[in-house]
């Protein structure tokens, strides 16, 4: 193949990959759709079938579509994506801000867990939980209220730790491996004694972030996360996916900002 031919098949196939995917991706070719057999790609754009692999096969590695023997190719279904938010660890944040942190432990007690208790953890009927507590403090103010539960059956050392020193948070994070988390967060009003904790209006948005964690399939923590809504924000930087490449081709790396 001469110098010539080759960067014609090269822009070839980006064309048909980039055509196949503007169909997937605009809705014209839904989930399930089977697009036109080898032989048929290759009658419309007068090409080889080396050109048409070329252009199916980044679209089948980025799950687009899925090529079955003797079946043809179909557009795949859409993949679930999630964004999942890292533990994090309030006392570092604070000081990763270059501010002072402060907390005061405000509660601590071991009692047998509720029945509401038992949901969150996951616990028998006589289960043990610690019972926690605490005012976060940035620069002296208000930066968080925390409201935890910790299974002792799960986390048996905790019940010698007095957490007077250390966050509860920190603690777990030092001493307890995790394998999992979920996180539900949402904008809520707080109670007159949560306002004057927290030192709001009671009329004043917070945002409330709840956790669970676990240690394979055993449920170690439950914690709300109280923050008044100015003093807190969550955030994600993500890139949305370019299958056909073209974006790679149409960058220059000079124009950067």
């Amino acid at each position: 193949m001469t110098g010539r031919n080759e960067a014609m098949d090269l822009t070839l196939h980006r064309r048909i990959r980039s055509d196949i995917a503007d169909r997937i991706l605009s809705g014209e070719w839904s989930p399930g759709f089977r697009i036109p057999f080898e032989h048929e790609l290759m009658a419309e754009y007068g090409c080889s079938r080396m050109t048409v692999n070329k252009a199916l096969a980044p679209l089948a590695e980025r799950g687009m579509i899925i090529r079955r023997r003797r079946f043809g190719s179909f557009v795949a279904r859409p993949r679930i994506h999630s964004f999942v938010l890292d533990i994090p660890d309030i006392q570092a944040e604070i000081l990763n801000r270059g501010e002072p942190y402060d907390f005061e432990l405000l509660s601590r007690k071991v009692r047998a867990a509720h029945k509401r208790d038992a949901e969150e953890l996951a616990l028998a009927a006589s289960g043990e939980v610690i019972e926690l507590r605490c005012l976060h403090r940035s620069s002296g103010r208000p930066f968080a209220l925390e409201e935890r539960l910790i299974s002792l059956a799960s986390v048996p050392q905790a019940r010698d730790a007095d957490f007077t020193g250390v966050p509860p948070g920190t603690w777990l994070l030092e001493c307890v491996p995790w394998t999992e988390a979920e996180h539900r967060i949402r904008a809520v009003n707080v109670s007159r004694a949560t306002a004057l904790t927290l030192g709001i209006d009671p009329a004043a948005a917070c945002l409330s972030l709840e956790r669970r964690t676990w240690r394979r399939a055993e449920r170690i923590t439950f914690v709300r996360l109280t923050f008044p809504g100015e003093a807190y924000d969550l955030g994600a930087r993500f890139a949305q996916s370019d299958p056909t490449g073209a974006l790679d081709q149409a960058a220059d790396p000079a124009a950067a900002p």
